[in-house]
């Protein structure tokens, strides 16, 4: 079984181009998420995807960046779908799982994500040292201040971080997180004069 899944960032944007692309790659079901940002990868045409595909199935994509663009993100959905023996291919990288040198590439994307994970948490402790230097109280209850919550959800809307990943850095579980920069957004509507910090500010000197 052939499963192909696509994705268009905003209501503006079509899907048509992806999905012709998967009914040529032979497809024969196609899911969609449509307005769905790549960062978060909890969709429900993803979702709907990943449960209906069954070991010895692939899932295919038009191009990378349309399944996420967390580069851990992927690497962590790729492995899933391997522990059940899913294999997984994209039209534009060239990259099929079901081959030797396609699972070369997959060990290339997962050590480059584990290189991101790194990179992460030393820039974001970097950003909490910064912080502290500037007179913040950062002990463990009050890890997620206001402005180290601004840091992080500027990063989570850059799209190059996933919350897991913020997560892991802080410490917190993707839950707490969660929770705690849904307050952050609320915070930033009701007060939008007051300052917040973008992931380049917080380490700036």
């Amino acid at each position: 079984m052939i499963i192909g899944y696509a994705r268009v960032s905003t209501e503006e944007q079509r899907l048509d181009l992806q999905i012709q692309a998967l009914r040529t790659a032979g497809c024969s079901r196609i899911f969609t998420d449509h307005g769905e940002s790549g960062g978060n990868f909890s969709r429900s045409g993803l979702e709907a995807a990943t449960q209906t595909l069954r070991e010895g199935s692939t899932l295919v994509v038009w191009r990378l960046d349309r399944l996420g663009r967390s580069l851990s993100g992927l690497v962590q959905l790729m492995e899933r779908l391997s522990k059940r023996g899913v294999h997984f291919r994209s039209l534009t990288e060239h990259i099929d799982t079901s081959s030797s040198g396609g699972r070369l590439m997959f060990d290339m994307m997962a050590a480059l994500a584990e290189f991101e994970r790194s990179i992460i948490a030393e820039r974001t402790r970097a950003g909490l040292e910064a912080a502290k230097i500037r007179g913040k109280t950062l002990g463990r209850p009050r890890l997620l201040s206001e402005e180290v919550l601004d840091i992080a959800l500027s990063r989570l809307e850059e799209g190059r971080e996933g919350l897991t990943d913020i997560a892991r850095s802080l410490n917190v579980s993707p839950r707490t997180l969660s929770r705690h920069l849904i307050n952050a957004k609320m915070r930033r509507r009701t007060c939008p004069e007051a300052p917040h910090l973008s992931a380049h500010d917080a380490l700036s000197p």
